[in-house]
């Protein structure tokens, strides 16, 4: 967005922005009431709209709460339904959102995996049956207090000017950070000491719970599950295709290796078309390459699960490249200890 578009923005940015600071402090003086429940909640958000990394970071948890029976618990963004909705094997990106969708194809067999707009509703018909409940993307969501609530920052938006929308990407006042046990810097790289302290300087209150982390790409996984395999070092030609808010990271790490990379981008959660895909297929037909594929991310290989647009691809070399969250070394024993003390203290309280 150009400097003098948000310029024209910041009056609107600030109309939304008095909107959300009366909403929270209502909230903050009891007018609204959060429902706090004696389970388990944690609480995987951002003060930015999409890109910082929280379909990973709810990996992640799963990962290190192992042996927990877990719910994790989403609005289902982009859905075409609605109410409250358990996952199983008839579940699509259509019927509960690409996330949702995600979990339920990696965890399936470990954890329980719903979606509901009434967050409230969604734990109140899981409590009984589970030990915790992680919440997708409900920083915002008041309506329920979470006992444990993980901000995440994304390490070059923290650099940037910080404006509320629609001028900016905040969808509330930085300074309501305050609200998180912790914070999560994402897809950071490597700091020095000075670097980070200067990150840290941006969370008085919070200086000694911040944490950083970045991604790791993992090895390339076949879409549709059909034998197919790939090596990135072997690739000749990428057809990169994504609908998700920040492709950047992504892009950047395959063109430090890969000189023929071909972009087809389009916005967050985007439901692909016939036509979209009739374009990728012409330009990878009419590529000479030997060896060429199709990349996309995980969360954007559920959609193309759809059964319109799978048939399309199915002849395709079509894949796409996991990533996991790694807090740093000198962060990951406290940051893990402080959510295991967290659920073990709230479980004993029950």
């Amino acid at each position: 967005m150009g400097t003098y578009f948000r310029l024209l923005l910041i009056p609107f940015s600030l109309f939304y922005g008095i909107i959300i600071i009366v909403r929270n402090w209502l909230f903050d003086i009891g007018f609204f009431k959060s429902k706090v429940f004696d389970i388990p909640v944690i609480c995987v958000g951002n003060l930015a709209i999409g890109g910082s990394g929280k379909t990973p970071v709810v990996e992640y948890l799963v990962s290190i709460l192992d042996g927990k029976k877990i719910a994790i618990l989403s609005r289902g963004y982009g859905r075409h339904t609605k109410g409250f909705i358990k996952a199983d094997e008839t579940a699509t990106a259509n019927t509960i959102g690409d996330e949702p969708l995600q979990y339920y194809s990696k965890f399936n067999k470990l954890v329980t995996v719903a979606v509901c707009e009434d967050r409230v509703k969604g734990i109140n018909l899981l409590k009984n049956t589970h030990d915790l409940i992680i919440l997708d993307d409900a920083f915002q969501h008041r309506w329920v207090k979470p006992g444990f609530n993980i901000l995440l920052f994304e390490y070059s938006k923290l650099l940037k000017p910080k404006f509320l929308l629609p001028a900016g990407d905040l969808r509330e006042p930085f300074g309501n950070y305050k609200r998180a046990e912790v914070i999560l810097v994402t897809k950071s790289p490597k700091l020095d000491e000075e670097k980070r302290g200067e990150v840290v300087s941006m969370f008085s209150g919070l200086r000694e719970n911040v944490f950083f982390s970045s991604i790791e790409y993992k090895s390339l996984v076949s879409v549709f599950k059909d034998g197919k395999i790939a090596c990135l070092e072997s690739i000749d030609s990428i057809y990169l295709l994504t609908g998700i808010a920040n492709p950047i990271p992504l892009r950047d790490y395959l063109t430090k290796s890969l000189a023929n990379v071909y972009h087809h981008e389009y916005p967050d959660h985007h439901q692909f078309t016939r036509r979209n895909i009739y374009r990728l297929k012409d330009e990878f037909n009419a590529d000479q390459s030997k060896n060429k594929i199709i990349l996309t991310t995980e969360k954007d290989s559920q959609r193309l699960l759809d059964a319109a647009i799978k048939g399309l691809l199915l002849d395709f070399p079509v894949f796409y490249l996991p990533i996991v969250i790694v807090p740093d070394k000198e962060d990951k024993d406290t940051f893990d200890q402080m959510i295991l003390n967290y659920v073990s203290s709230t479980t004993r309280n029950r």
